[in-house]
């Protein structure tokens, strides 16, 4: 038994420089092939417009996620409170 299972190993790794690499992945890959893209030509004010915009969400992103984490932690030590008060309550009788 042990033997075939050495056979079988050194089979597949026989197997492995003759297959293609990422064949299987999705989207699935070919080294010949190159991806053309057509982006609309822009110019620098728009691209600074762009620029601003980004900024700008990525700002209103980062008070959104401060705001949400800020309740939450209030949230959390409001009921660690609440719980912390009924354990004393219950370890006192």
């Amino acid at each position: 038994m042990p033997s075939n299972s050495m056979n079988v190993i050194n089979f597949n790794r026989k197997q492995l420089p003759q297959r293609d690499k990422f064949v299987n992945r999705l989207g699935g890959y070919n080294a010949d092939k190159r991806t053309e893209y057509n982006f609309p030509k822009a110019t620098a004010k728009q691209l600074k417009e762009i620029g601003k915009r980004l900024k700008e969400e990525h700002k209103i992103r980062m008070l959104k996620i401060a705001l949400l984490t800020v309740i939450l932690f209030i949230g959390l030590v409001c009921v660690w409170i609440y719980v912390a008060d009924g354990m004393v309550q219950f370890v006192t009788y």
